[in-house]
């Protein structure tokens, strides 16, 4: 789909502005149509209205700018034991069987129906991310065998650490994807 039509700006947004649209087309289509074919014409709206419960099945569970912002801002805060027992509890959370590991390269190993991966998020409040660590991960991934590893970081990663990433298709969170993992986290704004 390209990034510029309609339906990929639609699904970008919030999923409110999809059902809007399917219920003006709806409505004018009642209105305009005449009566044996008003059928057809709210159907028009049908297109949108499939973009907007995709729009909202994607958006479900992530918070605002304001709260990841938020929960940003208390992770770089934190200290190492209060973050990884954040790591742990969002992981166990989300279904994740989690084995804490004594390795360089990685810090908890997390099993999910019949599937392990490494996690590791001990430099996680580095600014920039390279490659180096993620090749550390990768190698530790291939001597135990695991199916997947993780990177989590509250920074970024270089262009080439990103590349790295998706050619031995390793799982980066940071940012909104941090703050999506660690939704239900207490911050000092959080009620």
């Amino acid at each position: 789909m390209n990034q510029n039509s309609i339906f990929a700006m639609l699904l970008r947004s919030p999923w409110w502005i999809s059902a809007g649209i399917a219920l003006f087309i709806a409505l004018i289509a009642a209105a305009v149509v005449p009566r044996p074919y008003v059928i057809y014409g709210i159907f028009t709206g049908f297109p949108f209205m499939v973009i907007s419960v995709i729009a909202l099945r994607r958006q479900w569970g992530k918070p605002s700018a304001t709260r990841a912002a938020e929960i940003l801002q208390a992770v770089r805060a934190m200290s190492w034991r209060d973050f990884s027992v954040e790591i742990e509890n969002a992981l166990k959370r989300d279904g994740f069987v989690v084995t804490r590991i004594d390795l360089p390269e990685a810090d908890f190993s997390i099993t999910s129906e019949g599937r392990t991966a490494l996690v590791s998020c001990k430099r996680w409040k580095a600014a920039s991310t390279g490659i180096e660590i993620l090749r550390d991960l990768q190698k530790a991934r291939e001597a135990k065998a695991a199916h997947d590893c993780f990177y989590i970081t509250s920074g970024d990663f270089t262009q080439n650490a990103m590349q790295f990433a998706v050619e031995n298709k390793m799982r980066l969170v940071h940012g909104e994807g941090l703050a999506k993992l660690l939704r239900k986290m207490k911050t000092a704004n959080a009620s």
